[in-house]
C-alpha cells in the first residue's frame, strides 16, 4: 500500500516561505509605526493585522511540509520554468505593463485622462479589438467615476 501525497503547485513552497518573510516584515514596519505595544497606539491596529498574516502563513507553511511537487518537475529550473509558463500569461504580462505605465502617467496627465486611456486600451485588448463598445463602456466608466467622486463625495482627483 502506496501513501498518496497532496501536490503542490510549481513555486508554490517558495511562494509560502516569501509569504512568512513578508509577513515579518509588516510586522517590523507596523512595529515602527508607534514604537510600542500599546492597546491604544496608532500601531495595534497594523500589529494585530501582522500577527494574523504572520500566523496564517506560519500555518500555510506547516500544512504544506508535506507536500510533494510534481513528479514531472526534474529540476528546481524547470520548477522555475513551469512556474513561468503557469502564471505568466500573455495576458498578464501585458495587463501588468498597461497598468505600470498608467500609474506613472497620472504623475503627468490628469487622472481622468490617464484612467481613460488606461481603461480605453484594456478593453479594446481584452475585448479582442472591439474598439466602438470599448470606448463607449470607457466613457460611461469614466461618467460614472467623475459622477461619484466630484458631485457626490466631492473629493478631487489628481
Amino acid at each position: 500500500m502506496s501513501k498518496q501525497f497532496e501536490r503542490v503547485q510549481a513555486g508554490e513552497k517558495v511562494f509560502d516561505w516569501l509569504l512568512l518573510l513578508f509577513s515579518i516584515g509588516v510586522i517590523i514596519e507596523a512595529y515602527r509605526i508607534d514604537g510600542a505595544l500599546r492597546l491604544n497606539s496608532a500601531g495595534s491596529f497594523p500589529i494585530g493585522l501582522a500577527l494574523i498574516m504572520l500566523a496564517t502563513s506560519l500555518t500555510i507553511v506547516v500544512s504544506h511540509r508535506r507536500k510533494r511537487r510534481d513528479p514531472r518537475i526534474r529540476s528546481a529550473l524547470h520548477e522555475f520554468q513551469v512556474f513561468l509558463y503557469d502564471h505568466f500569461k500573455p495576458h498578464i504580462v501585458v495587463f501588468s505593463i498597461v497598468s505600470v505605465i498608467y500609474l506613472a502617467a497620472i504623475i503627468w496627465a490628469s487622472f481622468y485622462i490617464s484612467t481613460f486611456v488606461f481603461l480605453a486600451a484594456m478593453f479594446i485588448y481584452f475585448r479582442q479589438g472591439k474598439i466602438i463598445s470599448s470606448l463607449i463602456i470607457t466613457s460611461l466608466a469614466i461618467a460614472v467615476i467623475y459622477v461619484l467622486f466630484t458631485m457626490v463625495f466631492r473629493v478631487y482627483l489628481p
